[in-house]
């Protein structure tokens, strides 16, 4: 009877009711025998074992055949820093065998010492094996030969505040490197510079031979306090000596990534000491003051500037520790116009150079002679530790007067056309002369002459409206000279009166102004001062003598520029000046 069922009714009949259960039962334990047949294998290999601590090493997971999915490499983090991945598949034919292998090699490097445990990796549904490896410490670089290592150190580890630190950095090596990674110094509360250059020469360490790249650093500590200078780190890649594989053009170089790291500093900054208490603090090595003037200041005159030019040149400082050296405590009669100070610093192979340059304008209002006082730079003197001073002695000026300072102008004549007199006709005389032939001739020629004066008079007024832009410019340019040359002749003897009616021209024609007071407003702080004077001593003290001399040296330095255009046709000026 049962070899006439068929395969489905049999089908059906295990999944009746009573035979469920114990069907559920046996796929189950079939499927836990099956499965590790078809789960991919996976190896775990490590290069090194054991390795030191901050030296990478390579970690390679292996498979015969594809896992079930990618990898999750983040149980790795909590013991190792994966600084590369790469993936790589071959396949090898051995016997008319075929084998598969996919590899995962990471190189890493532990975070700590002791024996760490590669954990298991999950791969989808797959898994990687346990593996474990020792890492030790390192031995100190001082007791050791170490083929790459990191040495610091500091020129003077308890400075004064804002004294200048040599950081220096020496990298030794025995190894071959591709590429490397240095983090630079850094620290709180200080101002840290390069300096020139790295340098690159051989050198002996513990009797042993070394490429030593050095480097300098310039740290300028803020604060009086306990400093730490963070230790440096050093990652690179250093070249593994291989043996060559099948064409060896074609080789990589095999690299291994290895981080040092350098000590730590601690500085103990100081305060300015008792010595430099109430004077201004500037801590460095060197510091030269000078001074050059343009002319003789045995021969100055009246009413001519001459310019003094300061000089300070420090070593072992930045330019925005350098002092003023301008001083306003000029003497009566002696006017001073400072320019913008000019300054510069530069790192050289062994210290910071600051460098600040004023220049003044001086001039005398009367004849006599000038004492300008002294310029002291007080300064603290790293290398004796005491106290110091840069000094420009006194000064003594002589100023002359010009010969012609008071001969008054002598007024310009008025120009008198003088009129031809009167032609007295004798009437009677003509009327018994007259022909009528020659009333007709002059009458026609007189027609003929006064049309063409009208003809030439059309012309030129015509001409007149058409002047081109740049005679209208020559026409400005020829106006400004004509006051520039009055002005300046008025400023020169002294004469307030003269230098207002020229300045109320110019005004007129620059700002279409005629008064002095809103002449001045249009003009730059040197020049509305002197022409505020100027106004102040017309129309208020009489007696008191003018000076003109620095009103026209103001003219000519710090007018702005404000001439009105000809014609519409000159080009805009740029939205941005390049400095």
């Amino acid at each position: 009877m049962l070899c006439f069922l068929t395969p489905l009714y049999v089908i059906n009949m295990l999944f009746s009711a009573p035979y469920k259960l114990p069907l559920f039962i046996a796929l189950f334990a079939l499927n836990l025998l099956i499965s590790p047949l078809f789960a991919a294998e996976i190896r775990v290999n490590i290069d090194r074992n054991p390795v030191n601590l901050n030296e990478s090493f390579q970690i390679t997971f292996s498979a015969s055949d594809k896992p079930d999915g990618e990898p999750d490499f983040s149980p790795l983090e909590k013991d190792f820093e994966i600084l590369n991945q790469a993936q790589q598949q071959s396949t090898q034919i051995i016997n008319t065998q075929m084998s598969k292998s996919i590899q995962w090699v990471l190189t890493v490097m532990a975070k700590r010492a002791g024996t760490l445990m590669v954990p298991v990796i999950n791969f989808g549904q797959d898994s990687s094996q346990f593996a474990a490896l020792v890492v030790n410490k390192g031995q100190a670089i001082e007791n050791s030969n170490e083929d790459l290592f990191l040495h610091v150190e500091v020129s003077n580890p308890r400075p004064y505040i804002q004294e200048q630190v040599i950081y220096t950095l020496k990298l030794y090596r025995k190894v071959n490197i591709s590429q490397a990674a240095l983090t630079e110094p850094k620290l709180a509360n200080a101002v840290i510079e390069k300096l020139g250059e790295d340098k690159n020469y051989n050198s002996q360490y513990q009797s042993d031979n070394y490429v030593v790249t050095e480097r300098k650093y310039a740290i300028f500590p803020q604060k009086s306090e306990t400093m730490r200078i963070e230790p440096l780190m050093l990652t690179a890649d250093v070249i593994v000596a291989s043996q060559p594989r099948y064409n060896g053009f074609f080789n990589r170089q095999n690299t291994r990534t290895q981080r040092v790291s350098s000590k730590a500093i601690t500085l103990e900054v100081q305060a300015k000491p008792a010595a430099a208490a109430n004077k201004y603090w500037l801590p460095a090595e060197q510091v030269y003051l000078e001074e050059k003037w343009s002319a003789d200041i045995a021969q100055m005159k009246v009413g001519e500037p001459i310019t003094r030019t300061l000089s300070l040149l420090v070593k072992g400082t930045t330019q925005g520790a350098l002092p003023e050296l301008y001083a306003d405590n000029m003497p009566d009669h002696l006017k001073a116009y400072p320019d913008q100070p000019t300054l510069k610093e530069t790192a050289k192979d062994d210290s910071m150079i600051a460098y600040r340059e004023e220049k003044v304008a001086l001039i005398p209002g009367a004849a006599g002679t000038y004492t300008l006082p002294a310029i002291e730079i007080p300064w603290w003197n790293t290398t004796t530790q005491k106290m110091a001073v840069a000094r420009i002695a006194e000064q003594t000026l002589t100023a002359l007067a010009v010969s012609d300072t008071n001969k008054p102008i002598t007024p310009t004549p008025n120009v008198v056309l003088e009129t031809a007199a009167p032609i007295t006709v004798d009437n009677s005389a003509a009327a018994t002369i007259t022909d009528p032939v020659d009333q007709s001739l002059w009458f026609w020629l007189a027609i003929f002459f006064a049309g063409a004066w009208l003809v030439t008079l059309i012309y030129f007024l015509s001409q007149k409206n058409k002047l081109t832009p740049k005679k209208a410019v020559l026409v400005a340019t020829e106006k400004t000279r004509a006051v520039d040359k009055i002005l300046k002749k008025a400023c020169k003897n002294n004469q307030p009166r003269q230098a207002k009616e020229v300045l109320i021209e110019w005004g007129r024609e620059q700002f279409n102004q005629s008064s002095l007071t809103k002449i001045a407003e249009q003009c730059a702080p040197a020049l509305q001062s002197e022409i505020l004077a100027l106004n102040e001593l017309l129309y208020g003290e009489k007696s008191k003598q003018w000076q003109g001399a620095p009103l026209w040296f103001a003219f000519k330095e710090n007018q702005p520029i404000t001439t009105k255009q000809a014609t519409g046709t000159e080009p805009l000026p740029p939205l941005y000046k390049i400095q």
